[in-house]
């Protein structure tokens, strides 16, 4: 990992201050005695689903947005890609700035993700189901309308943006000695790893994956065995479906998290949320279910 390519600790910081200047809550650790019992831990679960557009990615995309505007506040525009959750927040980000934005999305994007961007003022352009299809479309825009272009991971401000959310939780729950966390393209865990791992190097990042991942394969080898093209999962998590992990992202993760992986299937996720909607009272989307049911369902590899 080159230090030059990853976010600092000051950069975390800075992130972090950027959301509380524009109003953005620190997002609930909540504890359940039913989930302590059946897993034999102490369980903090940071509630991302709470954050204003509903999800973590909010954090991300807009450091992203501020820091560039910032750097050029006569920025036309703020374009991205995404399955849903980083364009909602991408929208929001660019309502934030006064700045128009266009969200590149596959046909099979869910309607109500669809009309999330779209109340946040964000222009929604369809494209082919496919990884390469929505980069391409996006590149494509950015050129053509001259628009700063947000991915969805490999960009340093979204990296720690996504930091922020373990500068919040190592302070409601300092002494942790394990976060897991749902992978997509990384840049979740990776921004949490890089702050946690500072602060205490004993503890454990783990990954939690959709079935077809191969994640556990590339962290042993330390190299990128997914087949090419980029392809999506068949899973039902359409926050995590991208088999890829990011270029940036990819690199953290092989330093800093542990190398087991816990895969988890879509009934196992599904189980995750129902659980959470009965007896946590909340209502999580599939990718949540994802950490959720490892816990659930394989809290033993904790100890391995």
């Amino acid at each position: 990992m080159d230090d030059k390519q990853v976010p600092s600790l000051a950069q975390i910081h800075v992130a972090a201050s950027h959301l509380r200047s524009v109003s953005v809550p620190v997002t609930p650790v909540l504890t359940n005695a039913l989930l302590n019992k059946l897993t034999g831990r102490n369980i903090f679960l940071k509630c991302e689903n709470l954050q204003i557009t509903g999800s973590t990615k909010l954090r991300g995309a807009l450091n992203a947005v501020l820091n560039a505007m910032k750097i050029e506040p006569s920025l036309k525009g703020f374009v991205t890609f995404s399955s849903g959750n980083h364009g909602i927040a991408v929208a929001y980000a660019s309502l934030l700035v006064k700045r128009p934005s266009v969200i590149v999305v596959c046909n099979d994007t869910a309607q109500h993700k669809i009309d999330a961007i779209k109340q946040y003022g964000g222009e929604v352009v369809v494209c082919d189901v496919g990884p390469l299809s929505r980069i391409a479309m996006c590149l494509q825009i950015s050129k053509e309308r001259d628009y700063y272009m947000i991915p969805t991971a490999d960009h340093l401000d979204v990296v720690a943006g996504q930091g922020s959310v373990a500068v919040e939780l190592l302070e409601q729950a300092p002494n942790l000695d394990a976060i897991l966390v749902p992978v997509s393209s990384g840049s979740l865990i990776s921004g949490i790893a890089l702050y946690a791992k500072h602060i205490n190097p004993k503890i454990r990042i783990y990954a939690c994956v959709p079935e077809g991942k191969m994640l556990d394969k590339c962290l042993i080898e330390g190299k990128r065995l997914w087949p090419e093209p980029p392809q999506f999962l068949e899973t039902k998590c359409e926050a995590c479906r991208s088999q890829q992990c990011g270029m940036l992202t990819f690199p953290i993760m092989c330093s800093l998290i542990e190398k087991h992986v816990f895969t988890v299937s879509d009934q196992i996720m599904i189980d995750a949320a129902r659980f959470a909607f009965e007896h946590l009272k909340l209502v999580t989307e599939m990718s949540a279910g994802l950490s959720l049911g490892a816990l659930l369902s394989q809290y033993q590899q904790l100890d391995a």
